[in-house]
C-alpha cells in the first residue's frame, strides 16, 4: 500500500488512514497503520532493528482521515498528554440520511457503551456509566435528489462512536452505516476524519493538517463542493 504522508519530522509523521486498514493490529489480523508506517520509516531512514512508533490515537477501521504518530517516546507521551487533556482536536466529513432541521447546531446527549455487542446508545442522565457527548455541525451540501446531506463536524468530546450514534438517534443516520442505520448497506461508511490540530510537542507549534477524501463512491456528492485547502 502506498502511504500518503502529509508531514514527518524526527519527532512526529502524519498521515492519511485509508478506509478499511486497522489503526493498530487485531485479531483479524489484517495489515495495519502502525506496521505500514514503520515499514516505511525502515526503508525511507535504512533503519536498522526494530523502529520505534507511538500511536497517539484511533480512528475506527471504517473511518479514513488524518492521523498523527509519535516517532519518539518523549514525543508519544507529550502527545497522549494532549489527547487526555483534550487539547487535541478532530474535525470530521460525513454523509447523512435526510435534510437536517437546522444548518447549524449543537448536540449534547449522554451516551453508554454495550461492551457485548460493541455499539453505543443515547441515554438519560444520570444513568450510571453514561458519558455527555458534545458535537457541533454545520450542513455544507444537501442533495435533494437522493435526500443525503454532508455536514462537518467539529468533535468535542471522544465517545466510542459518538458521531454515528448521535445523528442516527435524530434520524439522521450516516450513509453506509451498518450498525446504527438502514441506508446504503453494503457500502462505506461515510466519515472521513478531515481535520487534526494539535501541538508539536517538541517546536511547541500549533499545528493543523487536513486532508480530504476522494470524490467517488459515496463521496461523488462534493464533486460541486470545493474546501479551502484541497
Amino acid at each position: 500500500m502506498e502511504l500518503k504522508v502529509l508531514y514527518e519530522d524526527n519527532h512526529i509523521i502524519v498521515v492519511e488512514k485509508p478506509v478499511n486498514i486497522p489503526s493498530q493490529g487485531d485479531k483479524t489480523g489484517d495489515i495495519d497503520m502502525l506496521t505500514i508506517i514503520k515499514q516505511y520509516i525502515k526503508e525511507k531512514y535504512n533503519k536498522p532493528g526494530e523502529v520505534y512508533l507511538g500511536l497517539v490515537h484511533r480512528l475506527d477501521r471504517p473511518t479514513g482521515g488524518v492521523m498523527v504518530f509519535a516517532r519518539t517516546s518523549k514525543a508519544a507521551s507529550r502527545l497522549c498528554e494532549q489527547v487526555r487533556d483534550k487539547k487535541m482536536h478532530k474535525k470530521y466529513l460525513c454523509i447523512v440520511d435526510g435534510k437536517m432541521e437546522s444548518p447549524k447546531g449543537i448536540m449534547k446527549d449522554f451516551l453508554i457503551k454495550n461492551e457485548k455487542t460493541n455499539t453505543s446508545k443515547v441515554v438519560k442522565e444520570g444513568i450510571k456509566n453514561a458519558k455527555e457527548g458534545i458535537l457541533e455541525y454545520e450542513v455544507v451540501k444537501y442533495n435533494e435528489e437522493i435526500n443525503m446531506s454532508v455536514v462537518k463536524v467539529d468533535l468535542y468530546t471522544g465517545r466510542h462512536h459518538q458521531i454515528r450514534v448521535q445523528f442516527s438517534s435524530r434520524g439522521h443516520s450516516l450513509s453506509g452505516d451498518q450498525k446504527y442505520g438502514i441506508r446504503g448497506r453494503g457500502k462505506g461508511l461515510a466519515l472521513w476524519a478531515y481535520s487534526l490540530s494539535f501541538i508539536h510537542p517538541t517546536t511547541k507549534q500549533e499545528l493543523t493538517f487536513e486532508d480530504f477524501p476522494e470524490k467517488v463512491g459515496s463521496w461523488k456528492i462534493l464533486e460541486d463542493v470545493t474546501f479551502i485547502n484541497e
